[in-house]
């Protein structure tokens, strides 16, 4: 269960946390830390995705500040962007952001993340259940289930084969 502290904005920017802490108008979110399936499929996707960096003219990170509205700022499982930040927060909508579930993730708090994505403008948002690799896809024209494990986007298109990773 995700655990809130008051922190002023400032000190929030000025801070390093370990792990990252999503930041909510004024809150300070610990964020659920994966165990072993979290952390896996996360590097495993992040390298498939890299991979795919010359070919695509994307730029796959972890775990970086999005700054989704003045006083939200979320830390994506993993972010595709077209092009690279001018500062060390991104401040433009990723084209793709990734959440891997962790076991104590509650879907009225991933509700709100998506929510925050989507208001931001991020086009593709890939929700991950590491266990049974089932994902739910959301975009702004709505969100479907994908269990082939076969995940993709448009403009530009990718294709990530979630069976095909370890």
């Amino acid at each position: 269960m995700s655990v809130a502290t008051a922190v002023p904005l400032s000190e929030y920017l000025n801070t390093t946390y370990r792990p990252d802490c999503d930041y909510l108008e004024g809150e300070l979110l610990e964020r659920n830390v994966g165990e072993w399936d979290h952390s896996l499929l996360q590097i495993e996707l992040a390298a498939a995705l890299h991979a795919l960096k010359r070919k695509l003219g994307i730029i796959t990170v972890t775990e970086q500040r999005v700054q989704v509205k003045t006083r939200r700022f979320r830390i994506p499982d993993i972010a595709v962007l077209k092009r690279r930040p001018a500062t060390g927060i991104v401040t433009e909508p990723p084209f793709l952001c990734v959440e891997i579930l962790s076991p104590d993730d509650r879907m009225v708090e991933m509700r709100e993340r998506v929510n925050d994505y989507l208001e931001f403008g991020v086009p593709y948002i890939w929700v991950i259940d590491p266990k049974s690799r089932l994902t739910t896809v959301y975009t702004a024209d709505g969100m479907h289930e994908i269990s082939n494990g076969i995940l993709s986007t448009r403009d530009p298109d990718i294709t990530v084969d979630l069976n095909a990773l370890e």
